[in-house]
């Protein structure tokens, strides 16, 4: 991947809607050449799909949190598959240091709120957990 890769990603990161066309004219390039290089970037699994970003006051009264997760021994990929599966977890990320898991999460009320974080204590394999509830958010 070179420099009119990394560039043409970081464009399409700002608006995957953007035109071949008006992609070419700010990277200086032919059609031609962004229309290959997308391509390329697609079969090659660096561009996997295209998605919508919506800002969050689109969904009203949707309480957002991140929470740790401590794994007893090695039992991280039963837990992340029983995660998985909970409709309140949006992503997963496992880590290094003190906490081996860290999960988004998101409930349409306290009260649901509050049994997400029940169900997830309960499943086999976590040791502790911290969450910390999402109250602004600064860039997306």
């Amino acid at each position: 991947m070179d420099d009119v890769d990394q560039q043409l990603l970081s464009l399409l990161r700002e608006d995957a809607r953007a035109s071949v066309a008006s992609l070419a004219k700010t990277l200086r390039v032919a059609r031609g050449t962004v229309q290959n290089r997308i391509t390329k970037l697609e079969a090659n699994g660096t561009i996997v799909g295209y998605t919508v970003r919506l800002k969050p006051q689109t969904e009203a009264n949707r309480i957002a949190a991140l929470m740790t997760i401590a794994v007893e021994g090695n039992a991280a990929d039963a837990v992340i598959r029983a995660l998985r599966g909970d409709p309140a977890v949006q992503t997963l990320h496992t880590t290094n240091g003190r906490w081996d898991i860290v999960a988004e999460l998101r409930a349409d009320s306290l009260e649901a709120f509050d049994r997400v974080l029940s169900r997830i204590r309960l499943i086999e394999g976590i040791a502790h957990t911290e969450t910390s509830l999402l109250l602004s958010t600064h860039k997306l």
